[in-house]
């Protein structure tokens, strides 16, 4: 259990810092050719990150549910609408991840901030739909056995 939330703050978290204060701080005191280089180096170090608290979180979550619980049929109503939105920020990740990202980091090593300002955008939009279902799962998580 410990591992399982450990690793939801890791990514909830991260995404939170990320999005709620790295990014404006940039936004306010950085012209693109400096904030976007930045963002790109922000992600690449927090990505491999996500990646071990996304695994983390299936495999304890599993391992919960199969372990723990006694499988899916034994587990109440908020285990599976957790169960949905982690695979829904898995899939918006994994997008982030292979089509958005290195295409920021290509547009940033290009030196062409246009584009790159463009892919950053799309992670913004991604992160934030991400942040969102983070929040609710950790509400879903920690009020759910008392709905």
């Amino acid at each position: 259990m410990t591992l399982h939330i450990l690793s939801a703050v890791v990514w909830v978290g991260g995404m939170f810092f990320a999005h709620l204060v790295l990014r404006p701080a940039a936004n306010r005191m950085l012209e693109p050719p400096l904030r976007l280089p930045l963002m790109s180096q922000v992600l690449t170090l927090f990505f491999p990150w996500v990646w071990a608290a996304v695994v983390l979180l299936w495999a304890t979550g599993f391992w919960l549910i199969f372990g723990f619980y006694g499988g899916m049929g034994k587990t109440a109503v908020y285990i599976h609408i957790m169960l949905t939105t982690a695979a829904v920020m898995t899939l918006i990740y994994i997008y982030i991840f292979l089509i958005p990202f290195p295409n920021l980091k290509q547009a940033v090593q290009e030196r062409d901030f246009k584009q790159a300002g463009q892919h950053l955008a799309r992670i913004r939009q991604t992160i934030n739909t991400n942040l969102w279902l983070g929040l609710i799962t950790i509400v879903v998580a920690t009020a759910g056995r008392y709905i």
